[in-house]
């Protein structure tokens, strides 16, 4: 190489820098860029995604081509920063010991940190430009790379290590999901993250949370006169009515109350017109999760399930829109006895019904009950005491301060809340 001016040595030095700063891009734009938007890329048909894409599904020998390129490229730069360094200098230790430190800084810096901070700061862009050369690349060396993979998998054997690079690697939980649309930020609307994050719950909550305890059930009394029945249906807020029948008040149907309305308001309703529209009760057992009994209301086609426990013992009710609040939010249209369980008092305290759920209460007026235990205020309430209290007693649960307003027939009616 005596006689190779040293100009073309310094520039034969900053290709070879350039070519190990191509291969640090690479590496490190394509391990960190987000699988699941290239995903999206090659589904709209970006070309260099759809390259990428294919090289992630072999990383093996995308890694082997990567660094069998960067090693050459810096080993070859070595070398030459060698030969400059005694052409410039002569021979010596120190010449040799200053050739070394000058190309690992020139390394480090040039070929390795700063493409890589610039990638980890692009990985997309960089990984699928850079993935117009390194597809063909690996074509072309894929002897070599195959070769070398061999001995790496016989290594990786000894250490008893199977890499598994297939699509299941990089599958994500649901609480990694959640995680995700959670830091989605200003990606998704706040409204459509807060559905999202809903349906997630789904799973962990049950109709236990979200029924009407069975004490507080509008059910019609088959065995009533008909006047008393015809008066009820006229003035129900519900569209479905559980009827009960016999001295054990079985639920022998559900009424549904539009199909006999007419027959109210003219005057022509029967005790027979009543038997034919009712439709058999449908039951499901205490603990249901809702995203299971979501699926139960669309493939038996029902809008309204009756809650039993272990006993047969009939223990509240659930519709199907009680789970599209959860999800969705609140509906507007509610009946009289649900709309009026809170009530905002002039000193910013609430006035609650003792039904009320928790997890209403926690979702309308921001509160941080416990929902592991008791599903109502009242059963929150008796759960802490361990008795009925005395209405004027206060008390502090989850650093919120409550009053007993109104206790009667072994209930607690109506709290007041201080956030």
């Amino acid at each position: 190489m005596d006689d190779i001016p040293l100009s073309l040595l310094f520039a034969a030095l900053g290709t070879l820098l350039l070519i190990g700063a191509f291969f640090a891009i690479a590496e490190t734009s394509l391990m960190s860029v987000n699988r699941y938007r290239l995903k999206h890329l090659v589904k709209e048909g970006n070309r260099g995604a759809r390259l990428a894409s294919s090289l992630l599904a072999r990383t093996d020998k995308l890694l082997g081509v990567i660094l069998l390129g960067n090693n050459l490229a810096n080993a070859a730069a070595a070398t030459l920063v060698t030969v400059i360094a005694v052409r410039m200098f002569g021979e010596g230790e120190w010449v040799l010991a200053v050739g070394t430190l000058s190309v690992t800084f020139a390394i480090l810096v040039f070929g390795e940190i700063s493409p890589k901070v610039v990638a980890a700061a692009y990985p997309e862009r960089l990984a699928i430009a850079s993935s117009y050369i390194l597809y063909p690349l690996l074509k072309l060396v894929y002897p070599v790379v195959w070769f070398i993979n061999l001995f790496v998998r016989a290594f990786l054997g000894v250490l008893g290590l199977k890499p598994n690079f297939s699509e299941t690697v990089h599958a994500i939980t649901m609480e990694e999901l959640r995680s995700i649309v959670q830091e989605a930020g200003s990606f998704i609307p706040k409204k459509h993250q807060t559905i999202l994050l809903n349906l997630f719950e789904l799973e962990k909550i049950t109709v236990d949370d979200v029924m009407i305890a069975h004490t507080y059930i509008e059910t019609i009394d088959f065995d009533a006169p008909l006047d008393v029945i015809a008066a009820q249906i006229a003035t129900s807020h519900h569209t479905r009515l559980p009827v009960r029948a016999g001295q054990a008040e079985e639920v022998i149907g559900v009424l549904h109350i539009r199909k006999v309305l007419h027959q109210v308001q003219s005057g022509e309703l029967t005790m027979e017109a009543l038997r034919e529209v009712m439709s058999e009760p449908y039951f499901v057992p205490l603990g249901t999760p809702l995203y299971a009994q979501l699926q139960q209301f669309q493939e038996k086609q029902q809008r309204l399930a009756l809650v039993v426990d272990e006993y047969g013992e009939l223990k509240g009710l659930v519709t199907l829109e009680d789970i599209l609040e959860e999800i969705v939010g609140e509906f507007t249209t509610q009946s009289p006895a649900r709309s009026s369980a809170f009530h905002r008092q002039e000193d910013g305290s609430w006035l609650v019904d003792g039904s009320a759920t928790l997890r209403e209460l926690n979702r309308k007026l921001k509160l941080k009950f416990p929902l592991d235990g008791p599903k109502t205020l009242n059963g929150l309430v008796l759960e802490h005491f361990e008795d009925i209290p005395e209405p004027g007693t206060s008390f502090k649960i989850a650093n919120h301060t409550l009053e007993i307003i109104q206790a009667q027939d072994k209930v607690v009616k109506s709290v007041r809340i201080v956030p």
